[in-house]
C-alpha cells in the first residue's frame, strides 16, 4: 500500500510541513507567519487556530487536502522525558503539551495540530522520537556538582534517523549496532548510540559539549562565574553568550561557514585556527563517547548543516577515523524521519509505545 503521510514541525515564526508518499517527498513547505499576528496572541496555545488555518491553506494551494493523508506526524515538545520511539498522540500528550508547564515554545503545538487534523479526518496522529526522549544511563547523568545532573537534550529526531541510515549502510539493524552520532548545525549535539539506545550525550540546551556555530559549549567555569558577578553583564547577556552568540559567532563575528572558509582562503590565520579548533573539539568529544561504549564502535556519523562542509569534515576525520568509519549525511532529515517512523508504525515494522507522562528520570532517590 502506498501511504500518504503528513509531517510537521512548528517553529517560532513559521511552520515546516511535508507530504510523503511511500517514503518519497511529494511536497515540502515552510509557511511563514506574520510576526504582527503572532504578537497578538497572549500565549503560544492561542496560535493554534491561526496555524491550523494557514497550514490547510498552504496544503490546498499545492492541490492537496487533509483527506488525502493516511496519517499525521509531528515534531512536538512539552512532554515529560520518555524513551525514544513512536507514540500515538493520546490525551496525556495533549494535556502535557497544551499546559505549557514543561516547555513554552511553538513546538508544543506540533502534537495539537496533528491531533486536530487526525480528528478531522479520522486518521492516526503520531510523534516520532520526540525532543524530550531520554535514554541515558544513570552513570552518564552524574556531574561534579551535587544537584547538577546531565539530561538528554540533543537533536533526537535527526540523530536517530541518521543512525538508522548508517546502520542500514553498514548492513546491520539499529538495535544491533554502536554509533557515535554528531548533529552539527547552529547547535551541536553528540550522542553514544548503543544497540538502539542513546546512552550518553551532551546536554546542549544547558551549554554542555563542543562549541558550535553560535553556542559556547563547555568552557572553564570560574572565568564565567567572575563575569556573572562582575556587574558588567546582565543574566540575559551571560545566557546569550552561552546559547546564542557564543562559539564561532562570538569568536569570529559570524557563524556562516562560507564566510569563514572565504577568510581562510584569503589567509586569515585567526579564522583558520578557530575553525580548526571547532573540528578538533568535536573530535575530542567523539573520542569520549567512543570510550562510553568501551571502544566498541561500528561507525561515526556526521550530520546537520555544517556536515555539508568538506573542509570541516576533512579536519575531523584524521582525529577519529582510527576509531571507526566516518559516515556523512549533511543536512537535516527531520521531515524524512517523521515520515519513515510513521511508515514503520503503519506497516507494523516498529511497535508503537504509549506516552504516560511519567518521566523516565526525575532525580536519584538514593542521593545523600
Amino acid at each position: 500500500m502506498n501511504y500518504s503521510i503528513f509531517t510537521l514541525s512548528p517553529g517560532s515564526t513559521s511552520t515546516k510541513f511535508a507530504v510523503f508518499r511511500d517514503g518519497e517527498a511529494l511536497l515540502k513547505r515552510n509557511v511563514t507567519h506574520d510576526p504582527e499576528k503572532l504578537k497578538a496572541f497572549a500565549k503560544v496555545n492561542d496560535q493554534l487556530p491561526y496555524r491550523l488555518e494557514a497550514i490547510e491553506a498552504a496544503l490546498g494551494e499545492a492541490g492537496l487536502s487533509l483527506d488525502d493523508m493516511d496519517a499525521f506526524s509531528a515534531y512536538s515538545g512539552g512532554l515529560a522525558s520518555t524513551e525514544g520511539g513512536i507514540f500515538p498522540v493520546n490525551d496525556r500528550v495533549l494535556e502535557d503539551a497544551a499546559s505549557g508547564r514543561l516547555f513554552e515554545h511553538p513546538a508544543i503545538l506540533g502534537s495539537q495540530i496533528v491531533a486536530a487534523f487526525g480528528a478531522k479526518t479520522g486518521k492516526p496522529a503520531y510523534l516520532v522520537n520526540p525532543p524530550d526522549s531520554d535514554e541515558f544511563e544513570d552513570i552518564a547523568r552524574i556531574s561534579g556538582l551535587k544537584g547538577v545532573y546531565r539530561e538528554s537534550h540533543v537533536h533526537v529526531l535527526n540523530q536517530k534517523e541518521t543512525a538508522m541510515r548508517a546502520a542500514s549502510e553498514l548492513g546491520k539493524g539499529y538495535e544491533d549496532i554502536n554509533l557515535v552520532v554528531c548533529h552539527v548545525g547552529g547547535g551541536l549535539s553528540i550522542s553514544a548510540h548503543r544497540k538502539g539506545k542513546m546512552i550518553d550525550g551532551n546536554d546542549v540546551l544547558n551549554g554542555d559539549g563542543p562549541f558550535a556555530p553560535n553556542r559556547s559549549g563547555s568552557v572553564p567555569l570560574l572565568p564565567v562565574v567572575k563575569r556573572c558577578f562582575s556587574g558588567e553583564y546582565t543574566q540575559d547577556e551571560i545566557r546569550n553568550s552561552i546559547s546564542k552568540t557564543g562559539g564561532l559567532l562570538g569568536l569570529l563575528g559570524t557563524d556562516d561557514a562560507r564566510e569563514i572558509l572565504r577568510r581562510i582562503e584569503d589567509g586569515d590565520p585567526w579564522a583558520k585556527l578557530v575553525y580548526d579548533a571547532f573540528a578538533y573539539t568535536l573530535a575530542k568529544h567523539i573520542g569520549s563517547y567512543a570510550c562510553a561504549m568501551k571502544g566498541d564502535v561500528d561507525g561515526i556519523v556526521l550530520t546537520g548543516g555544517v556536515s555539508n562542509d568538506k573542509y570541516f569534515v576533512a579536519q575531523v576525520k584524521p582525529y577519529v577515523s582510527w576509531i571507526a568509519p566516518v559516515i556523512v549525511y549533511g543536512g537535516d532529515f527531520e521531515m524524512e524521519a517523521l515520515a519513515s517512523g510513521t511508515l514503520r508504525a503503519l506497516t507494523g515494522a516498529e511497535k508503537t509505545k504509549e506516552y504516560t507522562g511519567v518521566p523516565v528520570w526525575d532525580g536519584f532517590e538514593f542521593e545523600y
